[in-house]
């Protein structure tokens, strides 16, 4: 019965596939860039006398989407959902454009800054709340995170490609539009529905003040900002490294060939992890493991970058160390929040995880010296980071294996007494919170303890 219960009806599939659709095709904008941008960077006017830009301009995007993020999320409140994610898809699409046509490094910059600015991610999260009734919202999200991460492989796998075939200019354009036929997508295949708060979706100003002083959301919203540095500042080098005229590894065209199996391997190796993390309820131990896999393989970068062997090695291992975090992380999120309050933890680790990606470009952008091929130092300094995420997530509490669980507040249970006590009664029931505002009722259970039955028997008042 659960499991009918939970299972997605036609109409929110449609809403939901589609939605994923256009959060995974912006995404798959910004990351179709990385593997090829700085050596395409490189040949802009000014890049030479200015190398730090190149950096910047990799990053930028994630400075101007950390700011915007969260206003767009509270605009769509007030001026609906849908235009304000047309308008953010519009921005994204002038971004690519200015990046296309960007003949110097200066105006790559402002091209990239233009894109993050079209930041529709919480507007989308919360337009999905919108169509998904509450026990569907954990299996709409899993569909939104798994189109995430397809995304990201995918772009790793076609960029070098796509660079060859239409130049990285001609990826900006492809981008600028799909963006634009994702504006029809949500207008012409998204259902309607009305804006409704849910705190599971959206920024919560009243908690945000609990939040940042939970110890355990600072840690995990570190580990996210300090993954993205990583990953951001480790591509201003990589592509450098493999078409090093003086150590000549690979084109830029055949660099699909280390990716794809790389990519592939690194998925296959990272599931038993998250398996055995969630189903054995050693996420913790998992979760350490990552990052120390993570440390390893930079460290192998760092010192390897000679070898294609060895880079390929050393990339396997932090692929399968970063999903496994990307996975994780989100999850740790989720466990370690208060009722209500996932949405506003949320916005805060994605803010985190957006900073990190402009840091990262800034870090290998002040580092990186041309003509130097000092591409080492930027591998240590990465490693320093994660070293030091690797003490931060040593530190932190066993998470509690519980669920969100997200109930109506019928006119007839708000008059009931005692009804938080009630319901923390019952076995598998771990925390609760009533909000009569968004007629809603938060809990947080042991899926493996916890009946619905005699929750939604409270909650009718037939228990």
């Amino acid at each position: 019965m659960k499991n009918a219960e939970a299972a997605l009806n036609q109409r929110e599939r449609r809403a939901v596939f589609s939605l994923a659709g256009i959060f995974g095709l912006r995404l798959l904008g910004l990351f179709l860039v990385l593997p090829v941008f700085s050596v395409y960077a490189h040949g802009l006017r000014g890049a030479v006398d200015h190398p730090i830009l190149i950096g910047i301009a990799l990053g930028a995007y994630g400075l101007t989407q950390a700011f915007f993020q969260i206003p767009f999320g509270k605009f769509s409140d007030k001026w609906g959902r849908k235009p304000i994610i047309a308008l953010g898809l519009l921005i994204f699409a002038i971004g690519s454009v200015i990046a296309a046509t960007a003949t110097s490094i200066d105006w790559l910059l402002i091209g990239r800054i233009v894109q993050g600015a079209g930041a529709v991610a919480a507007a989308i999260i919360a337009l999905t709340a919108d169509l998904v009734r509450e026990e569907r919202w954990t299996k709409a999200m899993a569909v939104i995170g798994i189109t995430i991460g397809i995304s990201f492989s995918i772009s790793l796998v076609l960029s070098a490609p796509l660079a060859q075939w239409i130049g990285v200019n001609g990826i900006f354009w492809l981008t600028a539009v799909l963006s634009l036929a994702a504006i029809g997508v949500l207008y012409l295949i998204i259902p309607e529905a009305p804006v409704r708060y849910h705190r599971d979706a959206e920024m919560n100003p009243a908690m945000l003040r609990d939040v940042l002083r939970d110890p355990s959301l600072l840690r995990l919203d570190f580990g996210i900002f300090a993954l993205h540095t990583g990953l951001t500042a480790i591509f201003v080098v990589l592509p450098l490294v493999l078409i090093d005229p003086n150590h000549p590894l690979l084109s830029l065209g055949d660099q699909w060939m280390l990716y794809l199996p790389v990519m592939l391997l690194s998925f296959i190796a990272m599931l038993p992890m998250i398996i055995i993390g969630e189903a054995k309820r050693k996420l913790k131990e998992v979760f350490i493991i990552a990052i120390a896999i993570l440390l390893i393989s930079v460290i192998i970068m760092a010192l390897s970058a000679h070898s294609i062997w060895l880079i390929a090695v050393a990339l396997f291992l932090f692929f399968m160390g970063f999903n496994v975090l990307e996975a994780s992380l989100p999850s740790l999120v989720a466990k370690f929040c208060h009722p209500g309050a996932k949405g506003t933890a949320t916005g805060v680790y994605t803010t985190s995880e957006f900073f990190g990606a402009f840091c990262g470009g800034l870090l290998g952008g002040v580092l990186y010296i041309p003509g130097a091929r000092n591409y080492s130092d930027i591998f240590w300094a990465v490693a320093i980071i994660y070293a030091i995420w690797l003490i931060v997530a040593m530190t932190m509490q066993r998470p509690r294996y519980l669920a969100t669980r997200v109930f109506t507040l019928s006119p007839a249970a708000q008059q009931q007494t005692q009804l938080e006590k009630r319901l923390l009664e019952l076995p598998g029931v771990a925390e609760v919170a009533v909000f009569k505002d968004e007629a809603a009722v938060y809990c947080k259970v042991d899926s493996k303890v916890y009946e619905e039955a005699a929750i939604l028997n409270i909650l009718a008042g037939t228990a």
